[in-house]
């Protein structure tokens, strides 16, 4: 017989080495194949596809009791065994052999504690019966030695599992010779292991005995099967004889049975009749029983949810009851400031019982209920009460405040005494009702509008008042000469000059107002937007105000900040709300309109000091412009750009007057050498340069342009009145632009562009000058010139002398006429360019510009004589050079 695997140590140490750590002793392991079986198909083995798995038995010693255990293993990946399942001997109900498997070694074990009943069990196949046999009978004993009963067995024959447990229990004690390096070592399976004895569990000594005599006396006739087969007929008729026999002497006995029977069947049957009359009234007890459950589970049902909704009730009345403290706070207390807690208290207790009313906070069958709607219309009554008292005495709580301010003198500047305008106890006082404002807004929107209306009117008063007051005192203190304002102007005179007195007392006045005011008002509309609960972003601009002053020096600013948060958390939103900034503006224009009428009165006496500090201002202004860029800020902007657009008429205004001076030197009769408006205009521009701050440059450069393009007009409208000295006097005023802009438009650049178009109107008018007073002495010379010019592009220049008037006599007699005496002749032309020019610096220039014209032309000439009169001798171009560098 083939070695089972029953007895592979090697296995056996496989799976105590799989189970280690679970104090559990391994007694028997052997391989099976798993399958799983296919209910409802007798006649086929139903199987799926076998899987390898190894079936060890386990002991568990735990005090004095022992535990067993049936343990299903399976292989890894690499070989190794490890635990798949593991099933408690003591739930073993049944070991069942399958019958559809012709060599009996698929069986299966069912277990009474399995969770799905409804799904086969695992059948398990070993490799032979005697593998299947030390298996079952291992498990068999486990059972009836430590747990005392055997499970049911189907599908074996006990006598043939006796048989062959006795066969094998001789074989089963063996000694295994195992090799190891020093020779053979014998090792005996403990009989616990190995030893197969179920003659006395299965069969007794006793019962075997009478089986081995019973077949003893059937073993003579077995080997002939027809004896054998007609001797049991015999015998089995006899027994039937005997039976009948029997039978019949029994008779009298059958009949009193029979009796019995009968008195039994009456009785059955009284017995059945009562049990249905019983039945019956079981039934309508039951009925009754039920009936009465029924009632009684809706009595503690009702009862149950009358408790719950009395509970619920008295949430809703302690939700609907108005604390006695709260409605007389709300009603007719006091709004000083030290009630002010109490009042804040019940605006709070307010808004909780308006969000606990609402659906949302309050469960929608209670909505439509009679008391609270009743409690809706009383807390509504509360608010409405409360929002009017708050509301009205608010409005008179500011209007009292301003008018206190402004009755008191000493807040404003006096005579001799500027006074920076402090807001901080008007700030402080307020703040006091900055948190009744948020309850305010969050139990009614719509009274904040008055109340804004009644802040902006109240302090438009007292803001108005400061600038006025300051305004007014800032320019009695400030010591300026007034300036002319006739700065271009022919009629002031050649040898008047332009005062230089110091005007920067003007423009540091009107700085110190934007200092003092713009601040002010940009705290003021913080501070605003803040205690009247616009939802808009911070107003203070980041970096602080312009001129490098932050907004701690400038003014208080450190209590705008009203030190509470919004109600509903709007400071947190990152958005604008574009209807609230719209209604801000609105609010804040009707908070400082009528203020700018002070900052206009400034610039307006600045102006007429000196009208060229408008460009300071201009500047000024521009700066504290693009320092304000928070949007809520808009009046503030609003009124710098006015200011700068006040700033920038009044400058037009002086740059057109200047303008109109220029144009009034066109309306003179006669008009001779430099005209006074170009060195003026000088001296302006460099005076307007020492002005420019910030961005004013645009301005000037405006102005520049305005100017210059004026002055240009007008001198050549004054240049055409006289033809003929038109050229002398645009070469002279061109010059004298030049000359005096020189420096002032190596730095300005608008200067310099209309310096290069001086220059080239300079040159222009030169080349004209010129060309008219050489032509005036050497006419005949050069018409003869221009002559021959014009034939030669249609002949050749050898026909040329043949032509009337261009004879070589012709040519001898315009040499004669115009060389004879040229020394003369140029001495007389330099007297002319002398004669009609004023300005004496210009005639060396001119002059040697003059000795290249001519030479230019006469080097021209020399040219077509060659070409065309090739025997005819000039005076050649050298020595007329020499000549005209002796002159």
């Amino acid at each position: 017989m083939a070695k089972s695997s029953a007895d592979d140590q090697e296995l056996r140490r496989a799976c105590e080495s799989a189970i280690e750590g679970t104090k559990q002793k391994v007694i028997m392991s052997i391989r099976v194949a798993k399958s799983r079986g296919v209910w409802g198909k007798s006649g086929k083995l139903g199987r799926q596809m076998a899987k390898p798995r190894v079936l060890a038995i386990s002991i568990k010693q735990k005090g004095q009791r022992t535990k067993a255990f049936l343990r299903v293993l399976k292989y890894s990946n690499g070989g190794i065994l490890e635990p798949a399942k593991i099933y408690k001997l003591k739930h073993l109900s049944k070991v069942e052999v399958n019958s559809n498997d012709p060599s009996g070694c698929t069986f299966t074990l069912g277990f009474d504690n399995l969770r799905n009943q409804t799904v086969a069990p695992p059948q398990w196949t070993m490799r032979n019966t005697d593998d299947r046999n030390r298996l079952l009978l291992c498990i068999l004993n486990v059972c009836k030695d430590m747990l005392g009963r055997l499970p049911k067995v189907v599908g074996i024959d006990v006598v043939e599992m006796a048989l062959w447990a006795k066969e094998n229990t001789t074989t089963t004690t063996t000694t295994n010779q195992v090799n190891s390096e020093d020779g053979p070592v014998p090792t005996t399976m403990a009989e616990k292991d190995m030893k197969v004895n179920v003659e006395k569990d299965l069969v007794s000594q006793a019962e075997e005995e009478d089986m081995e005599a019973l077949l003893g006396t059937y073993v003579m006739g077995i080997g002939e099967a027809e004896a054998f087969s007609e001797r049991l007929k015999r015998e089995l008729q006899a027994l039937e004889a005997a039976n009948v026999h029997a039978i019949l002497e029994t008779e009298p006995l059958v009949e009193q049975v029979l009796r019995g029977l009968d008195n039994a069947l009456n009785c059955v049957d009284d017995m059945d009749e009562w049990l249905g009359i019983f039945n019956v009234k079981l039934r309508h007890m039951r009925e009754d029983i039920e009936s009465i459950e029924t009632r009684n589970n809706k009595l503690e049902m009702q009862s149950v949810n009358n408790k719950s909704l009395i509970e619920e009730l008295d949430k809703l009345l302690e939700r609907l009851r108005v604390p006695s403290e709260y409605a007389t706070c709300l009603t007719g207390g006091s709004f000083d400031e030290s009630n002010m807690i109490k009042n804040i208290e019940a605006c709070e207790w307010l808004s909780g019982a308006f969000r606990g009313l609402e659906v949302p906070n309050l469960d929608t069958t209670f909505a439509n209920m009679r008391a609270i709607r009743e409690k809706k219309a009383e807390v509504e009554k509360l608010k409405s009460t409360f929002v009017r008292r708050a509301s009205e005495f608010l409005r008179n709580y500011f209007a009292s405040l301003v008018d206190f301010m402004i009755s008191d003198k000493s807040y404003f500047s006096q005579r001799g005494q500027l006074k920076r305008p402090d807001h901080a106890d008007l700030r402080y006082k307020c703040r006091t009702y900055a948190r009744l404002l948020q309850h305010l807004k969050s139990l009614d929107k719509n009274c904040l509008g008055p109340l804004r209306k009644a802040y902006c009117s109240s302090l438009n008063l007292l803001l108005r008042r400061e600038a006025r007051e300051f305004a007014n005192e800032l320019r009695a203190s400030t010591k300026a000469s007034r300036n002319p304002t006739v700065w271009l102007d022919a009629s002031a005179g050649a040898g008047q000059t332009v005062s230089n007195a110091d005007t920067s007392p003007v423009s540091d006045a009107y700085a110190k107002m934007l200092t003092i005011f713009v601040p002010l008002l940009v705290d003021e509309s913080s501070f605003f937007a803040h205690f009247m609960c616009f939802e808009v972003p911070a107003l203070n601009p980041p970096g602080g105000v312009p001129n490098g002053k932050s907004a701690s020096n400038v003014d208080d600013v450190d209590d705008d900040d009203l030190g509470i948060m919004d109600i509903d958390d709007n400071d947190s939103k990152s958005g604008k709300n574009s209807v609230e900034l719209a209604a801000l503006n609105e609010c804040l224009q009707e908070l400082l309109d009528g203020i700018q009428e002070d900052f206009y009165a400034v610039v307006d006496w600045a102006y007429k000091i000196d009208p060229l500090r408008c460009i300071s201002m201009h500047g000024i202004t521009e700066r504290y412009l693009s320092g304000q860029k928070a949007d809520a800020a808009g009046f503030v902007r609003l009124l710098l750009g006015d200011l700068e657009s006040r700033i920038s008429m009044q400058f037009s205004r002086f740059v057109d007057e200047a303008c109109h001076q220029i144009e009034r030197n066109e309306r003179n009769v006669r008009q001779m050498g430099v005209l006074s408006y170009i060195p003026r205009f000088a001296t302006l521009a460099t005076r307007m340069e020492q002005y420019i701050q910030g961005q004013s440059r645009d301005l000037v450069d405006q102005a520049y342009t305005k100017f210059v393009s004026i002055m240009f007009v007008t001198l050549e409208k004054i240049a055409q009145t006289d033809p003929k000295y038109a050229d002398v006097f645009l070469l002279e005023n061109y010059a004298a632009f030049q000359n005096s802009l020189y420096e002032l438009a190596n730095v300005v650049p608008t200067l310099a562009k209309f310096y290069h178009q001086a220059s080239e109107a300079y040159e222009q008018a030169c080349t004209r000058h010129i060309s008219m007073i050489i032509y005036y002495q050497f006419e005949r010379l050069f018409q003869f010139a221009r002559r021959i010019e014009d034939l030669m592009y249609t002949i050749t220049p050898e026909e040329i002398p043949f032509q009337l008037g261009l004879s070589k006599m012709d040519l001898r007699k315009v040499l004669k006429a115009s060389l004879s005496g040229v020394d003369k002749s140029i001495q007389a032309m330099s007297k002319k360019l002398q004669k009609n020019l004023t300005s004496e610096e210009l005639l060396p220039s001119l002059w040697d510009k003059c000795k290249k014209e001519f030479l230019d032309k006469y080097e021209s000439f020399a040219q077509l004589v060659a070409k065309v009169y090739p025997t005819e001798n000039i005076p050649s171009v050298s020595e007329m050079r020499d000549l005209l560098a002796s002159l």
